[in-house]
């Protein structure tokens, strides 16, 4: 296993077997492992929980230094703050580090639903919890969350979708298939069975500038922005920060997330009618999706957001498009903490 999925990189966390997890598409992880990040402490109505799921190749460690924070809206000292790592992200169990016949490319496929069912199972068999003030995540995270809202209606009072939607849209799925692509077709990727991350570095670097390109907006490249956030020319950023980003990331972790992310789809709980699954969602709800994000626009939230009762469209700024997730952008953090306080206070 890489060094990279390691405490050191992203803890404190803490690895939570819930045992055996059946799948949705067929198959087990025997002794599913979450990794697990907490912040503050739970208080006697256990009615102060929040859980934040982690995106795509993300894990707790961004999710804490970018939302977490005394005063900011998401305050451990007010909350019991729970972050999950999705299964396949390289802490929780996944390719890189299951053992046996799971390990690698033998690793089965994992869904949304599969997640928010081991997470539904963490929170109430381990923590005892019966309810959540608050589910909120970001692109994954958000699918995650929308999962979370119509699986388990009564158990989330709160929910905010950020920076994605209910249902994965077409050009998603073809995007995160030249994603998947880029990998594949490295000739040293070997249908998964690699020697090692560092042999599949070009195929990690075309999924790189992948990113680059839709990851962040036209109006970013139009800015300049690169510089803004210190590096002196694209070229730079792509090579220092995108590809240096990705570089160290095991491709059959990246490859089991991306299958996740293309179909992400709440309305497999109502035989494909969308606005029946967003119908079932009793929680306070706030759709936030980033002015400038090119696969999650701000259109197709604002469909997912009429179709939930008691819910309110909640818009973000900002011209760094979907990956502003990643903090790089102040007053769009600004608008999301007086966006997520006010939910909370509701």
């Amino acid at each position: 296993m890489s060094d990279y999925y390691s405490q050191e990189n992203h803890g404190p966390f803490e690895l939570i077997d819930i045992g055996d997890l059946n799948l949705e598409e067929g198959g087990q992880i025997p002794n599913c492992k979450l990794a697990v990040s907490i912040f503050g402490t739970l208080n006697a109505a256990k009615d102060n929980a929040i859980l934040i799921p982690t995106w795509y190749s993300g894990t707790n460690k961004i999710m804490e230094q970018v939302y977490l924070g005394e005063g900011r809206a998401l305050d451990p000292a007010k909350y019991f703050i729970i972050i999950v790592n999705q299964i396949g992200n390289g802490l929780s169990t996944s390719p890189s580090n299951a053992e046996g016949e799971l390990s690698g490319a033998g690793f089965p496929y994992v869904r949304i639903g599969d997640d928010v069912r081991a997470q539904y199972k963490l929170l109430t068999e381990h923590f005892g919890l019966e309810s959540l003030a608050l589910v909120v995540g970001g692109s994954m995270g958000a699918q995650q969350t929308y999962e979370w809202a119509v699986r388990y209606p009564e158990f989330v009072k709160r929910a905010a979708p950020i920076a994605g939607t209910a249902k994965n849209s077409e050009h998603d799925f073809i995007f995160a298939e030249t994603l998947a692509e880029a990998i594949m077709t490295d000739p040293n990727f070997n249908a998964g069975n690699y020697a090692s991350a560092e042999s599949v570095a070009d195929g990690l670097k075309r999924h790189a500038k992948l990113w680059t390109v839709m990851g962040w907006s036209t109006d970013f490249f139009a800015a300049n922005r690169h510089k803004a956030l210190d590096f002196e020319s694209m070229r730079a950023f792509v090579d220092e920060f995108m590809t240096g980003y990705f570089a160290p990331m095991d491709p059959n972790n990246l490859l089991r997330m991306l299958w996740k992310w293309q179909r992400a789809d709440v309305s497999r709980h109502t035989a494909g009618d969308l606005a029946a699954a967003l119908g079932r969602v009793q929680a306070r709800t706030y759709v936030m999706p980033i002015s400038h994000d090119m696969f999650f626009p701000p259109s197709d939230a604002l469909e997912d957001q009429k179709q939930v009762t008691n819910s309110e469209f909640r818009p973000l700024h900002s011209i760094d498009g979907h990956l502003g997730l990643f903090g790089t952008d102040p007053a769009m953090l600004e608008q999301l903490d007086s966006y997520l306080g006010e939910l909370l206070r509701s």
